[in-house]
Parts: C-alpha cells; sequence; structure tokens
C-alpha cells in the first residue's frame, strides 16, 4: 500500500532563495529552516509547521506545483531539507552552480562579490585582477537592480574585460539579505580557499551598462505604476478611480488598466463569496494581475473596498517584486456619509443582519495607516477630491496631470490638506502617546553602521539648540556589522568636529531589525537602496522613513511653525520627491577628503532637520 501524498506548502520568494542554497549546500553551517540562532526561516500555515514539529513532513514546490524538497521536524534543532530537484526555468539558470562546483570550476581565480551595476573604479580593479569569477547575489532583497537586470550589467562587463586577454566568469548567488555573517559564509562557501576581494564601494555606474540599468530602474514617471484605492462601499472610491482613469487618458503617453472591484468580481473572481477567506482571495487576484501590469510598465487602477491591511501589503509586495510602484489611496469618507449615500440600500440591509459580513457593520475595515493619500469625500466635488490624489501623484514624482487653472490646482505638494470628517488614525493616537512619553526617537540608517549612519548618530546633537534631550539618535547598519566601532578615518573626522574619546570608544555597530523600525518616530537613511531596503522589511513603517536629504527638503518647504512629530507627519503625507542629489554618498575605503565631504553634507542636513524635530524651528549658527 502506498503512503499517502504529503501535504504541499508554496514558500515566498525570498524562501525560495534560501531553499536553493541550503539544498546545494552553500549556507554551511546551516543545513535547514529554523535552526536556533538562524535567520533561515521557513513559515509555514500552523496546520503544517504544527505537522512538520510533531515529526512529520511538508513537501515545498515552486509556484507551478513542481516539488522541489521535503522538510521534516522533530526534537527543537530546525527543520532539515532534503532535496527532490531544483528549479528547472528561468533566466541566466545556466549561471546558478553549486558551490562544489564553482570552487573545481574556477581553482585558483580572485573572487568578488556584486549587488549592483559597476562603477568605473570597479571595472578598472577587476582589470587588475587577473582570472576573477563574479559572484552575483541576486536573491531577494539584496541587490539594487532586479536579479535579471544585475546579470546583464554584470555579463556586459564581464564581455568586456574578457575582451581585453583575462578570464572572467560569472555566477549567479541567490541570497536573500539575511545579513552580514551569513553573506560572508555564503561567499566562502564558493569561493573556498580562493581569495575573496572586495571591489572599491561607490560611484556611478559606469558607462557601458547605462542602458541596462535605465531600463531596470526607470524613472517615476517611467515605472509600472499601481494606484490603489481603498475605503468603504460607498465612500466614492470606484467614482475618483473613475475620474483618475478620465484623466490619465485625456493626458494619453500611458498603458491604462482599471481593475473594479464590481468588475472584477463579475469576471476574474466570479463563483467567490464575500467571507474574509474569498474577500481575501479576490484582492490577491487583483493584485497579482496589478503587478504584472506594471512589470511591463503600464498603469493600474484598481478600487476595491480591501478591507484588511495583511491582503493589501501582499498585494504592496507583489508589485514591489514585479518592480513596479504601489500608490495607495485611501478614501476615508466616514462611515455616516457612506451610509447616507447608500443608493442600493445595503447598508441598511446590513443592519437588519440580512448581509452578513458587511464591511464597516459586522466585518471590521482596517484603515490603513501607509497610504500615500487620505481623501474624504464629504461635501467635495469628484474634481476637488480628485486634485487631492493628483497633487500626491506629482508630489512622488510619479504623474503630472495636475490642471495648474484648477481650483486648488495650486497647492504645493508640501502643504497638508484639512479634510472635515476624517477619523483621527490609530497611528496619530499611537503618536500622541508617544509625545505624551517623552523624547522622539530618530533612528540613522547606512549600510555597516560604522561610517555615515555613525556620524549621524553622533553629530546631530550638536544642533539641538535647547533641549538636548528633547530627541534621542540612534543607527544601525542595513547590513550592519556587529559590535564594532567607528571607521578609524570617520572617528578622525568626528573628533575634529567636537565629538569627544568616550564617546566613539561608547560607540558599537549594529545590523538593523525590525524592531528598531517600529520603534523609531522617524528613519533616515543615507541612501535611497537603505530606504527600500527598510521598507522592504517594514513596509508599514513607509510614512516616517525617508533619506535624510529628502527628509530635509521636505522640511524646508513645511510651514515653519510645524514642528516634532506634527512635522513627521505632515512630512509623510506630502514628502519631497527622492532625487539623486539626496543620496549621502559612501567614503569608506576612500580616504579623508572623502570622509570630510561627506561629513560636510551631513551637517549640512541636519543643521536643517534637527532644530525643527527638536521643536525649536530654529538652525544652529
Amino acid at each position: 500500500m502506498s503512503n499517502p501524498p504529503l501535504p504541499q506548502h508554496c514558500p515566498s520568494p525570498r524562501e525560495l532563495d534560501d531553499l536553493e542554497l541550503l539544498s546545494a549546500g552553500a549556507m554551511a553551517p546551516v543545513l535547514g529552516f529554523n535552526e536556533p540562532g538562524s535567520p533561515v526561516i521557513l513559515a509555514l500555515p500552523d496546520a503544517l509547521a504544527d505537522e512538520v514539529a510533531a515529526g512529520g513532513a511538508v513537501e515545498l514546490v515552486d509556484p507551478e506545483g513542481l516539488p522541489l524538497a521535503t522538510v521534516s521536524g522533530g526534537g527543537g534543532a530546525g527543520w532539515s531539507v532534503t532535496p527532490l530537484t531544483h528549479a528547472q526555468y528561468g533566466p541566466f539558470r545556466r549561471l546558478y552552480l553549486r558551490p562544489s562546483d564553482v570552487r573545481e570550476r574556477y581553482a585558483g581565480r580572485s573572487f568578488v562579490t556584486v549587488t549592483d551595476a559597476m562603477t568605473d573604479e570597479q571595472v578598472a580593479q577587476l582589470r587588475e585582477l587577473g582570472d576573477v569569477a563574479v559572484l552575483a547575489l541576486v536573491g531577494h532583497g539584496t541587490p539594487a537592480l532586479s536579479a535579471v537586470g544585475l546579470l546583464r550589467a554584470t555579463l556586459r562587463v564581464a564581455d568586456l574585460v574578457a575582451a581585453e586577454g583575462g578570464a572572467i566568469d560569472v555566477v549567479a548567488v541567490p541570497l536573500a539579505a539575511h545579513g552580514e555573517a551569513l553573506r560572508a559564509q555564503v561567499v566562502a562557501n564558493y569561493a573556498g580557499t580562493n581569495p575573496v576581494i572586495d571591489l572599491a564601494p561607490g560611484g556611478a555606474p559606469t558607462a557601458e551598462v547605462a542602458e541596462i540599468v535605465r531600463a531596470d530602474r526607470p524613472p517615476r514617471d517611467e515605472q509600472g505604476l499601481v494606484i490603489f484605492f481603498t475605503g468603504l462601499s460607498g465612500s466614492g472610491k470606484s467614482t475618483l478611480a473613475q475620474a483618475l482613469m478620465d484623466r490619465l487618458l485625456e493626458h494619453g503617453g500611458r498603458s491604462l488598466t482599471s481593475l473594479d472591484g464590481d468588475v472584477v468580481r463579475r469576471n476574474l473572481s466570479a463563483g467567490l463569496t464575500f467571507s474574509k477567506a474569498d474577500r481575501e482571495t479576490n484582492i490577491r487576484r487583483i493584485g497579482w494581475v496589478a503587478a504584472e501590469i506594471s512589470r511591463h510598465g503600464g498603469v493600474a487602477v484598481c478600487s476595491p473596498i480591501a478591507p484588511f491591511d495583511e491582503t493589501r501589503q501582499q498585494v504592496r509586495q507583489y508589485v514591489a517584486d514585479a518592480g513596479g510602484a504601489f500608490f495607495l489611496v485611501h478614501v476615508a469618507t466616514p462611515l455616516e456619509e457612506c451610509e447616507r449615500r447608500d443608493r442600493k440600500g445595503l447598508y441598511a440591509k446590513a443592519r437588519r443582519g440580512e448581509i452578513p459580513g458587511f464591511t464597516g457593520i459586522s466585518s471590521p475595515y482596517e484603515e490603513p495607516q501607509d497610504a500615500d493619500v487620505r481623501v474624504d469625500t464629504t461635501g467635495r466635488t469628484i474634481d476637488d477630491a480628485l486634485d487631492d490624489v493628483l497633487v500626491a501623484l506629482r508630489g512622488a514624482g510619479y504623474l503630472d496631470l495636475v490642471d495648474d487653472e484648477a481650483p486648488g490646482a495650486g497647492r504645493a505638494p508640501e502643504q497638508a490638506v484639512d479634510l472635515p470628517g476624517i477619523p483621527t488614525p490609530a497611528a496619530d493616537v499611537a503618536d500622541g502617546a508617544r509625545a505624551a512619553a517623552g523624547s522622539l526617537s530618530i533612528l540613522f540608517v547606512c549600510t555597516a553602521n560604522i561610517c555615515r549612519s555613525p556620524y549621524m548618530e553622533l553629530r546631530a546633537d550638536a544642533f539641538l539648540t535647547d533641549d538636548p534631550t528633547a530627541v534621542q539618535f540612534a543607527s544601525a547598519g542595513t547590513h550592519g556589522f556587529v559590535d564594532r566601532g567607528v571607521d578609524s578615518t570617520m572617528a578622525r573626522v568626528l573628533l575634529s568636529r567636537g565629538v569627544s574619546d568616550e564617546r566613539l570608544a561608547s560607540f558599537r555597530s549594529r545590523p538593523l531589525t525590525r524592531e528598531l523600525v517600529e520603534a523609531a518616530d522617524l528613519v533616515l537613511t543615507a541612501e535611497t537602496s537603505h530606504r527600500h531596503f527598510v521598507l522592504e522589511e517594514a513596509p508599514s513603517a513607509f510614512r516616517k522613513v525617508f533619506t535624510l536629504g529628502q527628509f530635509a527638503e521636505s522640511v524646508a518647504r513645511i510651514d515653519e511653525t510645524l514642528v516634532g512629530r506634527e512635522l513627521i507627519a505632515h512630512a509623510g503625507h506630502r514628502r519631497a520627491t527622492g532625487t539623486a542629489a539626496h543620496e549621502v554618498g559612501d567614503p569608506f575605503n576612500r580616504g579623508r577628503a572623502a570622509a570630510e565631504q561627506a561629513a560636510d553634507q551631513v551637517d549640512g542636513l541636519l543643521r536643517v532637520v534637527v532644530p525643527r524635530l527638536a521643536g525649536t524651528g530654529r538652525t544652529n549658527p
């Protein structure tokens, strides 16, 4: 008698990357999921997790249902992985080699790692290394480019260098972002006894790959875009979405698709009920289709109720994985007004118990805390309410559809919009509680947490003009070292600018965690790539995460009477568009002059930001 089939589970993209490396032995000594102290985690549904914990097994499959491995557990030592096969298809699959094959094939070479398109300085360094094996780290959340974009750019450089006589080969390593320690271990498993050489950080991509980089990271106004309206039935979201579609069609130039909630229900989601599970399935279907539209540079306008935050976050992730941008519009018309408009009588039926699970009556609506714009349509014309959306889209750099002759169109993107009747969000209540509890908490973020973000943390209080306890500063790194001091060159710069030996000696680096992000009132990063990393780990923190330069520009545009938490709240809704000028480049290993230049840039930005956060509104002379 044959054994019954094992239950199956399709892991997330990040978990599939981890599975491939575990199956190949690339993470040794980590051999399975959920080992004590390991960041390599597999999240199974509760029933399947209980099955594994009890000593059973689960079959892991790819999105098309191909069995890849089984995981089994019990005993508290993690879940062991038994490979069945590996991914058969995908772009550049030939470059995904096992560590043992890489060590044998490229013995005697120098190894380098890349996570972004190489710069002129890095290409020059590559030419001097002789025979080279390049490990392109393409796992979820690690590369600055998409996996395909990074491999295309790296292969282009390899062809250029090889044409000059050097032997250079590229290996794809699906290493997801798990921190510096695991990254070093995986790289060592591929390189073996061969030397691993770090390429010089910083700089712009070399001209030979500029076309690839632009195609992979298009300007915001050319990026695929999902505009997602959410709100109660009768809030006006479908009407606003249709008005936006009309404006987009009048403007021209973009491929457009409307995914209206009712239309999708009749077609894509025909047969689904209004149970919580089926509602989530309906939203995920909308999100998946919208993400595919954004993958190809199109604009998708969606307008479901989408009452549950978890499902909205899943849609946001679908879009991010497809390389698109997700713009969330909360149509925050109050329940009382929605009931008053109820032409179909749905609310009345729900209150009589004739419609079970009706959002706002017998089923909750979870207000989004990460909306890009909130619009209350009470007592307003459609054009007036739509203007809020258009101004926010322009302010974010995605679309410029504002009619500058229309009433209200002259409102600057950074100014707050006072809308009547919007309920106070839970985040505002939480902010008020924190305000009553004490000082603001500001977290600075760079890569390794030994250079730029320590400088920001240790220098920031020099710009506090009154109460030195009004703001508390801390820092971390997206790939932060554990328990290291400040980089020696930057330490000398800090000493020359008045930071004491004692404060320098007390500083210890650390990796960024979700808990640090959630605990902070404001997160300020050195570069846009760091901001993206933060939001990858904590997407709900969208309103409080900026690059330092972007926040400084936002602050400079906002009424100077707004300070502290109120300033952060307004900046979150009316942020300046991110530009290359906001980036604080990495001076690590580039000498004292580069460190001084970065320090001067940071000082100029802190001089704008810190006094406003502290509530003084004045800058240090």
